[in-house]
């Protein structure tokens, strides 16, 4: 049997940016599902468990950090990493601050991309190995 492909969900509203960070994580074993707005990540995170959610800041109709508040009031267990532009301290201060585990500032190396997303993904594993076993088992 082959290993689980980890599942992210990017929330991404530029076009190139979702195609650049899809290819860079599915060649690196993972499995990525997008979204191009902040509803449509929503409704995917509700439809079916994944092992991170990689959100965009600046977003048409909500910000990340709304967006990383809405998921919370359903999911607190999903990891979340921000990979936005937006750089100033307040801006990673109020993701944290709303519930996201990491923030990447764009443009990031790809390598650097997937070891952060590998990383948060390990270290939440660890902190709810029973959320992670059901995950595997609703497959």
């Amino acid at each position: 049997m082959l290993p689980l492909r980890p599942r992210i969900l990017c929330t991404e509203d530029d076009g190139d940016t979702r195609e650049m960070i899809t290819i860079i994580l599915t060649n690196d074993g993972f499995e990525v599902t997008c979204a191009e707005s902040p509803s449509a990540a929503i409704e995917l995170a509700m439809s079916r468990p994944y092992d991170l959610i990689l959100v965009d800041n600046w977003m048409p109709g909500l910000s990340g950090t709304v967006l990383t508040e809405t998921i919370r009031q359903f999911d607190t267990k999903t990891p979340i990493l921000f990979y936005s532009g937006a750089a100033y301290d307040k801006d990673k201060e109020a993701a944290r601050m709303a519930g996201a585990q990491g923030y990447l500032v764009k443009p990031t190396s790809c390598d650097e991309l997937t070891a952060e997303v590998t990383r948060i993904i390990a270290e939440s594993k660890i902190a709810h190995p029973i959320a992670v076993a059901m995950t595997a088992s609703s497959i």
